[in-house]
């Protein structure tokens, strides 16, 4: 090889091969090679245009491809897999051309048109290790797509490979049942980057009615620390399934698939406030650092930046902390704690959130520039219309208007934009909403309800493989999800075609006897199981005796009316009035 003409560069390698191509050739030569060659022709070569992408070897049943990003060589390889699956829907099971993948992002030596280095080899590798059907990814890829993609991987551990001089970590795309895994998995694996989870705080005033002040502390350190890149922060409501109980701190670790956990307890008394934390690694069973934090009530803010900054960079780095974005502060701790009652308020349930309208109405009086408000006033006005039959207006211009608002005042709040992408859903205004899905992501990639809310757009879009893949997710951030998480994902397997998996996922005991039944009743119908459908058709109307399909349909924001119809004529068969 000819020094001069070698050079070097980064590139994305995908490799692929036929799952059992000799066995293939040997039943039937002609038809096999006749089928590759126009899956090739159909699938194979417009997929790598789309992608950007450059073939470097076609070998007999396999190719090596270069991507420019391993973005785009992972959204590749996911949209191929899946226009295989299609294709060989109506084939013989001995007879389909099946895929193996596998990326990895290298330095590989460039002579003519012709790739060599390790960078290929261990593509190649990744390949052979594969599942068929499947796609492994190394380290190095896994870092580039992770919070950037909607597509969740399972960790293998290193992997040594022959004539690899190192072991390389390996990733595997979650599988076709992967939703379920996530769902029910007793121990999960640990992500790459730092993993933390915040404990519920412990409220160690006297006065028992400042339970929600100590709450709202505890959701905020979780809020701030969601929002670096660098960190894997478990949601929300993972955390408060914690709430109240006494367990070891290691098995929590274990349960929610992260290395670190943050616990402590915080003291109101008039205008003071004292925090105590302490970080721990949880498999080690040692304390990182442990702290007091004591202030007048008005540096409460300042307490809460200054946790925020030891725990990132313990686990971080000094770069990390130093990038911390300042997020804006209410000039009225008035309007903060009006603000913390009507969050306290709107966890309770759906009814209760209601309730909280005037109480963030009052906080916005108080602060008129406070973006979080409009953004919580935005959710329980939609929810009021939306889920519990309150008037459609003027509550749902309101909703509008509020989130908006909230996007105006603080652009840089992920959870602005998301809520106005729910609402800009709701309107049907698809493209606008996924802009405002992506921005968010963008900014917060640890937010769990985000994904969770991008899949369900992805549904109503018909894109069912990609919503799955969105809630997979928001499952793995969120272990322990509120019960609408259920009601999503069944949707999305629904809209899938994986009728089975969604019928056992809307019957899971979170969400099972909630809104979900009319979806669950269509699924039943469609699967043939009339007598059950009919029976969860009795059951919801016994308490919804108004529900007619016509204002269902009406209120149902499907961009693919295929599916829709499809629902339609399952609801039709399970007994529900027009």
């Amino acid at each position: 090889m000819s020094e001069e003409r070698v050079q070097r560069r980064l590139a994305a390698i995908l490799a692929i091969d036929v799952v059992g191509y000799s066995r293939l050739t040997e039943r039937d030569e002609v038809g096999t090679l006749a089928t590759l060659k126009s899956r090739r022709r159909d699938i194979l070569q417009p997929m790598i245009s789309k992608h950007h992408g450059r073939i470097i070897k076609l070998i007999g049943d396999g190719a090596l491809i270069e991507f420019g990003s391993a973005v785009n060589a992972v959204d590749c390889a996911v949209e191929l897999q899946k226009a295989m699956d299609i294709a060989n829907a109506d084939v013989a099971g001995d007879r389909r051309i099946v895929l193996r993948a596998g990326i990895n992002l290298g330095d590989v030596m460039v002579e003519g048109s012709d790739l060599y280095g390790d960078g290929v080899n261990v593509a190649a590798r990744l390949e052979s290790l594969s599942e068929p059907g499947g796609l492994c990814i190394s380290g190095s890829v896994f870092e580039q797509i992770n919070g950037k993609l909607p597509h969740s991987f399972v960790s293998l551990g290193p992997q040594t490979f022959k004539n690899i001089d190192r072991p390389i970590q390996t990733y595997r795309l979650a599988g076709k049942d992967g939703a379920a895994a996530v769902v029910s998995a007793i121990e999960l694996s640990l992500p790459v980057k730092p993993s933390i989870v915040v404990l519920p705080f412990v409220n160690m005033s006297a006065d028992v009615e400042q339970e929600y002040f100590v709450d709202g502390l505890t959701e905020d350190l979780i809020t701030d620390l969601s929002k670096v890149r660098e960190l894997f922060v478990i949601a929300r409501n993972s955390s408060f399934a914690y709430k109240g109980r006494s367990v070891d701190t290691r098995q929590i670790a274990r349960e929610l698939g992260v290395k670190y956990v943050l616990e402590g307890s915080a003291r109101r008394v008039a205008d003071r406030v004292r925090i105590n934390a302490q970080l721990i690694d949880a498999p080690a069973g040692g304390h990182i650092w442990a702290d007091r934090f004591d202030r007048e009530l008005a540096d409460i803010f300042a307490a809460q930046d200054e946790v925020v900054g030891k725990i990132v960079e313990g686990l971080a780095g000094k770069l990390a902390a130093a990038n911390l974005k300042e997020r804006y502060r209410p000039t009225n701790l008035g309007a903060y704690d009006l603000y913390l009652r009507g969050r306290a308020e709107w966890a309770h349930s759906t009814e209760a959130g209601v309730a909280a309208i005037p109480l963030f109405e009052r906080a916005i009086a108080l602060d008129p520039s406070y973006a979080d408000a409009y953004r919580w006033l935005a959710i329980s006005q939609c929810e009021a219309w939306v889920f519990r039959n309150y008037p459609m207006n003027p509550l749902r211009q309101q909703s509008m208007a509020s989130a908006r608002k909230a996007v105006e005042l603080d652009p840089e709040n992920s959870g602005t934009h998301w809520v106005l992408a729910f609402i800009l859903l709701l309107e049907r205004q698809w493209d606008e909403s996924a802009k405002e899905y992506e921005i968010s992501l963008r900014l917060n990639p640890n937010d769990a309800d985000a994904w969770a809310n991008f899949g369900d757009l992805k549904t109503y879009e018909g894109r069912g493989v990609e919503a799955i893949a969105c809630i997979e997710k928001a499952l793995r951030l969120n272990p322990r999800p509120p019960s609408w998480y259920f009601w999503l994902l069944g949707g999305a397997q629904s809209a899938a075609g994986k009728y089975e998996e969604a019928a056992k996922t809307l019957r899971n005991d979170a969400t099972y006897r909630t809104e979900s039944r009319v979806n669950l009743a269509s699924i039943l119908a469609r699967l043939g199981r009339f007598e059950e459908a009919r029976e969860e058709a009795t059951l919801y109307l016994a308490t919804n005796p108004h529900f007619k399909i016509s204002h269902w349909v009406e209120s149902q924001p499907y961009r693919d009316l295929a599916l829709r119809d499809m629902y339609v004529e399952g609801l039709h068969k399970a007994g529900f009035p027009d």
